[in-house]
């Protein structure tokens, strides 16, 4: 779905802003009814036919061709043998730094219990799930640090069990930097399987013994869609649609590098949104020239380019205030700030899936798990109520209530009006059972 303002937001600044390009493709849904159909299909498929539907789909689709779709535990482990030593290094970087920064956030997350009158204590303890299911894209792109964002944060919160599903490559293998990366993040099981079948298995608990509790992982529009259908069956990280980037710079930026970060997330896919907001004039036709130049020297021109073409952006604004309200309405998955005054940005902006703060900072060092921080992040405006991917999203806050026989009193008579006020004798009488019991212990 492209980044678009809304019109409400627009006629409220009509004036202060105008465009030096704007996507030139509609709006197009978020969901396919072709795909959805499929996906459905599917389901319902391995749903009654249980494993030997997931093989039909996994020879078909994958040209899968194994006895067993489980790797074992020593291909898992010398994964990293088979990586030239640069990218074996790197994998090792952002899987530790990834960690670190999930086990950070963990910490942060603690049990309490207050009491709000006297005899009435009530409390939270964080329980992780105990299942969890990842999704390791292996297609065009293999997103090696997939793993540290799924499996290595689920296994910073404790959960005990997370198995992975990775795609065979076309040589019918596992992508090994992917392999690695997951055995590096703690992964229990990994399984060779692709698709709307792999996310099926998981939830319907026909790879391990029981079924998943949740679903993780990025993946093309039928993993997306498979995760939509599945979900109430299995709790998921988020449901994302294609990876967008937004940047706000004023005349201090580079251009050359403010075009780059554009075509950086742009690379993603053809319908991947990159938009612009600037407060300067001479920054965005400096940009718009950059990006047509760098375009003639990048390997995947012919996927960034018609990104930039149909669903990139560049407006330019009257004041930084109209620059945080225009960016606050696109919510976009990842913003980058550049500017002379960026912690001002940083203080008033609300709506990103995830912040990038000055010249130096890339979005590529986040999806590249050097960062520290998860890439599983809210598209489509979803960062307007939604926050990404977090060692949270595998807590269970559970909360708990221990009241005591002095606190009856602070209780009950409420509870009693409003049941009585609803109808709700049951109720009422869970409360007013024990208002007596009290009275009575009073005169013993």
């Amino acid at each position: 779905m492209i980044m678009r303002f809304t019109p409400s937001v627009l006629a409220k600044h009509r004036g202060n802003f105008h465009f030096i390009k704007a996507p030139s493709t509609s709006p197009s849904a978020q969901r396919d009814p072709e795909v959805m159909r499929t996906v459905s299909e599917m389901l319902l498929d391995i749903e009654r036919y249980g494993l030997d539907a997931v093989k039909r789909y996994a020879r078909k689709l994958d040209r899968w061709d194994g006895a067993s779709f489980e790797l074992t535990a020593e291909h898992i482990a010398t994964s990293g043998s088979r990586l030239p030593d640069a990218l074996r290094s790197a994998i090792e970087l952002g899987s530790q730094r990834t960690r670190q920064f999930a086990a950070e956030s963990r910490r942060h997350l603690t049990d309490f219990e207050v009491e709000l009158v006297p005899g009435v204590i009530a409390g939270v303890k964080y329980v992780p799930v105990s299942r969890v299911g990842a999704y390791l894209p292996a297609g065009r792109f293999p997103l090696t640090a997939s793993a540290f964002m799924t499996v290595g944060v689920a296994k910073e919160a404790d959960v005990p069990n997370v198995i992975a599903a990775t795609p065979p490559q076309p040589d019918g293998a596992a992508n090994d930097a992917v392999l690695y990366a997951a055995h590096l993040s703690g992964v229990d099981r990994v399984f060779l399987l692709g698709g709307v079948q792999a996310l099926a298995a998981m939830a319907f608990g026909l790879l391990d013994e029981l079924p998943v509790n949740m679903l993780v992982g990025a993946g093309n529009a039928y993993v997306a869609e498979a995760k939509r259908q599945l979900f109430g069956a299995v709790a998921l990280d988020l449901l994302a649609g294609p990876s967008e980037v937004a940047v706000i710079a004023d005349e201090t930026a580079n251009p050359a590098i403010v075009a780059a970060d554009l075509l950086g997330q742009a690379e993603h896919g053809p319908n991947s949104p990159a938009a612009l907001i600037t407060t300067s004039q001479a920054l965005a036709d400096a940009v718009a020239i950059a990006i047509d130049y760098q375009l003639t020297g990048l390997s995947t021109a012919s996927i960034c380019g018609p990104a930039w073409r149909d669903y990139g952006s560049i407006t330019v604004v009257s004041s930084r205030e109209v620059a945080i309200e225009l960016m606050d309405d696109l919510a976009p998955e990842h913003l980058e700030i550049i500017t002379s005054d960026d912690d001002y940005y940083h203080a008033n902006l609300t709506n990103y899936g995830s912040l990038f703060l000055g010249p130096w900072s890339t979005v590529a060092y986040s999806d590249k798990g050097m960062a520290g921080t998860n890439h599983t992040l809210p598209t489509a405006g979803g960062a307007k109520h939604s926050a990404g991917l977090s060692v949270s999203r595998y807590l269970k806050p559970l909360t708990y209530q221990k009241v005591a026989r002095e606190g009856t009193m602070a209780l009950a008579p409420a509870v009693q009006v409003i049941s009585d006020s609803e109808g709700m004798s049951a109720h009422a009488a869970t409360a007013t059972m024990r208002m007596e019991l009290y009275r009575d212990s009073e005169h013993e």
